[in-house]
């Protein structure tokens, strides 16, 4: 079976608070971890990640991507792009290997509020935890996708070479994702 056997993470991005969610130790339920402040600034909480990954020996890390409802992209879905680029290098900085995945995330907080609201909780109170519900849905799809199709699911995020000004000719020390950019532009690896 293709996906990794272990522990798995779910990520919910938002501009205010990040939605963690963990997986038990043979990655087949996904349950809340807790609701972090977003920082975008010094990035407390993609340490806060980096860390969970390691205390808890993930193997992989599914970052929700949210896409608009007829599949586009948008500033939210940019946003959870660089976030999951920012953990990848942040894992890579520690020494950690887990896999971070970006996976459709399409109304997964519509279907937290949903299921929160037929728990019974106030709405007034869903804001504490409503993003820990959108990232057990996303980790729990993700899980049951794998499963159902005996494959990896997701787009699988890798580090993303340096920026260098238009024309000049990469630095020795520069990474390359070659598969990355020929799969954007629609070729085939070789």
């Amino acid at each position: 079976m293709s996906g990794l056997h272990g522990v798995k993470l779910g990520v919910d991005v938002g501009l205010v608070r990040v939605g963690l969610a963990a997986s038990d130790p043979d990655g087949v339920l996904a349950m809340p971890v807790r609701t972090l402040k977003r920082d975008a600034k010094k990035n407390s909480d993609i340490r806060v990640v980096v860390r969970e990954a390691a205390e808890r020996g993930a193997v992989e890390v599914f970052v929700g991507l949210p896409r608009s409802l007829g599949g586009g992209e948008t500033a939210s879905t940019q946003m959870a792009r660089d976030y999951a680029q920012t953990l990848v290098r942040a894992l890579a900085d520690a020494g950690q290997e887990q896999q971070v995945r970006l996976v459709d995330e399409r109304l997964t907080t519509v279907s937290a509020h949903r299921s929160l609201r037929e728990a019974g909780m106030n709405s007034r109170n869903h804001r504490t935890v409503v993003d820990q519900a959108a990232a057990v849905a996303i980790l729990q799809q993700s899980i049951d996708t794998q499963r159902s199709l005996n494959r990896d699911v997701g787009e699988l995020v890798t580090l993303r070479r340096p920026r260098r000004e238009s024309g000049g000719v990469p630095a020795p020390t520069e990474e390359f994702d070659i598969s990355q950019d020929i799969e954007r532009e629609g070729g085939n690896t070789p």
